[in-house]
């Protein structure tokens, strides 16, 4: 079991600018939590007059987080989650759920984010008989994170990989399949992709992002749901596919209205 220290394989830390907008601080902004600046309120305020849902929608793409960790963790069986682009703590993180399940479920989480890193000792307070760590890497760099994640995880055993809402920071289709693809190469078979991400199906989506690109640092990029099948090419998707974040096994009745961060869940073979 780790000590609780974050990991950064000897990279310098980059400092926290709170002149600068940052993704993980805006989203948490919208999720209503308080780790987050004024320029960050500043540009979370400009996308909700362009799309006044956006808060509910980050909220309803994090109770799909919550649903995809219960179910690997309580119908597929998986003990292992490496969950990238993290962002910063709010209720259901990777490691509660997984553990309100499985309490010897070992999680690894990885950003690059300063202020996340200053959060992960909140992140690594799991239980006594799984594991928890952090680790400071570039999703652009699979190597070093699996290299920091063979510390706590057994690589050859199954393992989810999440990425949620992460990919869309990846303008290309290829460059995004190339960093899925070394990730789960890694992985033995019975592992597990879960990921979700905006999609391009509306256009005050189109709208907020374009906001959003303006001032957040990094850029945000919208991919339609075909595009987002296409990620998951070699994995088995779980049903039901491709879809809306809402409609992926809800707890209750599917809502009416689908909002457009679209989803799935994919098992390699």
């Amino acid at each position: 079991m780790m000590d609780g220290t974050a990991v950064n394989d000897g990279q310098q830390r980059p400092k926290i600018d709170a002149d600068v907008p940052q993704t993980a601080r805006i989203w948490n902004y919208l999720l209503g939590g308080k780790d987050n600046f004024a320029v960050d309120r500043a540009v979370g305020d400009q996308i909700i007059s362009s799309l006044p849902q956006l808060a509910q929608n980050a909220r309803l793409s994090r109770a799909y987080l919550a649903r995809a960790v219960r179910y690997l963790a309580a119908e597929a069986g998986v003990r292992q989650f490496l969950d990238i682009g993290t962002g910063l703590p709010t209720a259901d993180n990777t490691h509660e759920v997984a553990q309100s399940v499985a309490p010897d479920a070992r999680i690894v989480y990885v950003d690059n984010d300063p202020l996340v890193l200053a959060h992960a000792r909140a992140l690594l307070v799991g239980t006594p008989e799984g594991a928890t760590d952090y680790v400071d890497a570039d999703l652009r760099d699979p190597d070093t994170i699996l290299r920091a994640a063979a510390r706590t995880l057994d690589l050859d055993q199954p393992v989810a990989l999440m990425l949620m809402g992460i990919l869309g920071h990846v303008e290309s289709d290829d460059e995004a399949a190339s960093i899925i693809g070394r990730l789960m190469d890694r992985l033995p078979a019975g592992s597990y992709l879960a990921m979700y991400d905006g999609s391009d199906t509306s256009e005050a989506v189109t709208e907020a992002v374009r906001i959003w690109n303006l001032s957040a640092n990094p850029r945000y990029h919208l991919r339609s749901p075909q595009r987002i099948a296409g990620l998951f090419d070699g994995l088995e998707l779980v049903a039901p596919g491709v879809v809306s974040v809402v409609s992926w096994r809800p707890d209750g009745e599917v809502p009416a209205e689908q909002i457009d961060q679209y989803c799935a869940v994919g098992r390699k073979p």
